[in-house]
């Protein structure tokens, strides 16, 4: 699992059938910086995952890829390489809370 934040969204008309009626979010993986614990730095990447949560654009995200993803309720058949599986209320990096989704 891995956690980022919703960038923004993705619109696809023609897509694999299995894909039809599915929401897909673009994420910026988050990783929690070396120089300063206390804080997330942004991954270089961005990676489109598909969302069965309802997530926002803002929000920070657990999610999860390769054959891992396609274990998410749903997705067996689907061709994903990624899934949303769940919208983060807070992390706590050596004591020290460097997310709450409430402030």
């Amino acid at each position: 699992m891995f956690l980022a934040r919703v960038e923004g969204s993705v619109v696809s008309t023609k897509k694999e059938a299995s894909m039809n009626g599915r929401k897909l979010l673009l994420l910026r993986p988050q990783l929690v910086d070396e120089k300063d614990p206390t804080k997330f730095r942004p991954g270089l990447n961005t990676i489109v995952a598909v969302d069965t949560l309802g997530a926002g654009i803002g929000e920070l995200v657990m999610f999860c890829q390769g054959s891992s993803a396609r274990l998410a309720a749903g997705m067996k058949e689907a061709p994903i390489d990624a899934v949303i599986i769940g919208i983060v209320d807070s992390v706590d990096v050596l004591g020290k809370q460097i997310f709450n989704a409430r402030q």
